[in-house]
């Protein structure tokens, strides 16, 4: 059984008041296009990119494959001059290489001290930055971070959520992103905050039959557009070309809501990580029933659950 797609919403022109208005509350994907962004868009060629920030060290995802998978880690880490990281990640093959000829290259921008500081253009890329205005369709102080991001072609980021709100803006190339809705989660087979089905295309139905259960949204990013991927929400993303993207993230939440040790924004709000250890406690005392009586409780606790914390009005 085939998956069924549906389109993101693409909107021009939309105001900061509008998208606050119409747009936000809705907690649904919608491509955003038109939008003021800068000189970047323009500017950011491979050649400027190099000479802009020069020779400063990055540290960079490697992969001999196209489809990087963040569980079984088929990637090594590598640092390298910005100027040559660049250069490589815009070519096809590669005269000199870490793995292989054919490697793809991936840097996600972070903090000096990646366990301590937030990503933030402004910090690590100042030059660039420059040249980026960001859409502020948010307070100033719900801001977490900017991080940088340049892909090689083809190259595949593994199903995840994170916990914060997000633009993606494609500064320049084109991306596929696939998206599903948090209540598809039962369907996407997760290890922490990632889900296990890589090939979203060709899935594995013997290894997870329910993942054609969940409803794929889906829309094509090229140079300009802004996507706007409300916290809790699936995505996949392949640069369909060597491409160079800014993601902007911001609190939805009350700022108490999230755990002080996040840099990155997909630790799960201290109350969920507090609920989640609370259950596995309580899953822990069910065993010390005989699994007729442990089957018998744990159903009355899933419904309980449902009635409790499900919504009914999900789109």
């Amino acid at each position: 059984r085939e998956q069924s797609v549906v389109p993101v919403a693409r909107l021009a022109g939309v105001t900061r008041e509008q998208f606050l208005r119409d747009v936000y509350p809705r907690r649904r994907p919608v491509v955003l296009k038109g939008m003021e962004l800068g000189t970047c868009t323009t500017k950011w060629t491979v050649d400027y990119l190099s000479q802009a920030e020069g020779s400063k060290e990055v540290k960079i995802h490697v992969s001999a494959v196209p489809q990087m998978d963040f569980l079984s880690k088929n990637f090594v880490y590598r640092t390298l001059p910005f100027d040559v990281f660049v250069q490589r990640a815009a070519e096809v093959k590669h005269k000199e290489y870490f793995i292989s000829e054919n490697e793809k290259y991936y840097l996600r921008s972070v903090g000096e001290d990646a366990r301590k500081d937030i990503a933030d253009i402004r910090k690590q890329f100042p030059i660039l930055a420059e040249d980026v205005q960001i859409p502020e369709y948010f307070e100033k102080e719900q801001f977490f971070s900017s991080v940088f991001r340049i892909s090689s072609a083809g190259l595949q980021l593994w199903t995840h959520y994170d916990v914060m709100d997000n633009f993606l803006i494609q500064v320049t190339g084109k991306k596929r992103v696939v998206l599903y809705s948090p209540r598809d989660a039962p369907y996407l087979y997760l290890s922490g905050t990632k889900s296990e089905v890589l090939d979203v295309d060709n899935p594995d139905l013997e290894k997870y039959p329910l993942f054609v259960k969940a409803k794929r949204y889906q829309c094509f990013l090229e140079a300009g557009d802004v996507l706007f991927i409300p916290a809790l929400w699936f995505h996949n993303v392949i640069s369909e070309e060597f491409g160079v993207a800014l993601n902007v993230f911001w609190k939805h939440l009350p700022p108490e809501s999230y755990d002080k040790s996040d840099t990155y924004g997909n630790k799960d709000p201290t109350a969920a990580s507090r609920a989640i250890q609370i259950l596995d406690r309580a899953l822990k005392t069910l065993e010390e029933l005989p699994e007729e009586y442990r089957d018998f409780y744990a159903r009355r606790m899933v419904l309980r659950i449902q009635e409790k914390a499900y919504r009914n009005d999900y789109g």
